[in-house]
């Protein structure tokens, strides 16, 4: 066996400057300098005898080993948070360093009503929160930058643990005086005259609630043809007031006064895929299972 072998901290420099593809944002990502970093990079090229990384003053290239040396340093990384989990699993549950990924359609809505308790009920729990798209925290989750990811369902989340925390119910919102504004619900019978590609406003592509609400109101065929996109739902709550359109809000939103100094109305919508399930998932196998469902018990508690 070679006496040589790569450090951890060099493994975790070569897959950050691969992620972020530029040396002074994958040093800030790692909190270190930028020459600390392409050090530690350089010590592992000359360690390992190849080249890595073509460097130029505009591209970082990675070659093709580069490549494949990341790969497998996401793994050995990810085997070497498992192993520090599998010691803080066995001293007190719920506590330590514990990152988790939440979707942007979650995180303003659900986490300040119950932080506040996490942190008075589970002082030991230092809760390292990170906001991403759903198909970035499952790339988070996969290559272990994250230990958990709170998101919405349906959504491929591949080969994780799943513990279901609420329903999730979607509403359709209006602007005021709103002709196709209904007295109550709406019935899957009423969407078609209701909703057109020219009427709704969608969130952009990598948002699951997107998606959610295409099904919701049976109209997948509606994605290219959204008039309006918006990048957050706070956003698109301001188009709809703006008399521009209409949209779908999830009732946590709803809940957390997202429509508060509005004049916008919203109305729930009947049917099967007229909810989005909100779930907290992790990998399998992981040590600290038992930890992830005692959170997920936490935040099934509000």
């Amino acid at each position: 066996m070679s006496t040589y072998l790569p450090t951890i901290k060099q493994l975790q420099y070569l897959v950050a400057l691969h992620e972020h593809k530029h040396f002074g944002r994958a040093a800030e990502a790692s909190f270190v300098s930028q020459s600390t970093l392409s050090a530690g990079i350089r010590e592992l090229e000359s360690l390992l005898g190849v080249v890595l990384v073509e460097r130029s003053r505009r591209v970082v290239r990675f070659t093709a080993l580069g490549d494949e040396v990341v790969d497998k340093a996401n793994r050995l990384l990810r085997e070497a948070e498992e192993l520090s989990d599998l010691v803080q699993a066995a001293g007190k549950p719920l506590s330590g360093q514990l990152r988790m990924s939440v979707i942007p359609t979650i995180a303003p809505f659900m986490l300040p009503r119950i932080l506040p308790r996490l942190k008075r009920e589970r002082p030991d729990l230092k809760l390292m929160l990170r906001e991403e798209t759903s198909a970035d925290a499952i790339e988070s989750l996969s290559h272990g930058r994250v230990d958990c990811v709170l998101l919405a369902l349906p959504y491929d989340t591949g080969d994780a643990e799943i513990e279901h925390i609420a329903d999730d119910p979607l509403f359709v919102a209006f602007p005021k005086d709103d002709p196709r504004d209904p007295p109550a619900q709406i019935s899957p019978d009423m969407i078609d005259a209701i909703i057109d590609g020219g009427r709704l406003l969608l969130l952009e592509d990598g948002h699951c609630l997107r998606d959610h609400a295409l099904a919701a109101c049976n109209r997948t065929e509606l994605r290219a043809s959204a008039s309006m996109i918006g990048t957050s739902l706070h956003t698109l709550v301001q188009m709809v007031d703006n008399d521009l359109g209409l949209t779908m809000l999830p009732e946590m939103a709803i809940e957390a006064g997202i429509l508060a100094n509005t004049q916008v109305v919203a109305r729930p919508v009947k049917g099967k895929a007229a909810s989005r399930e909100i779930a907290l998932i992790w990998r399998k196998n992981s040590p600290r299972g038992e930890d992830f469902k005692l959170l997920a018990e936490e935040l099934r508690a509000g």
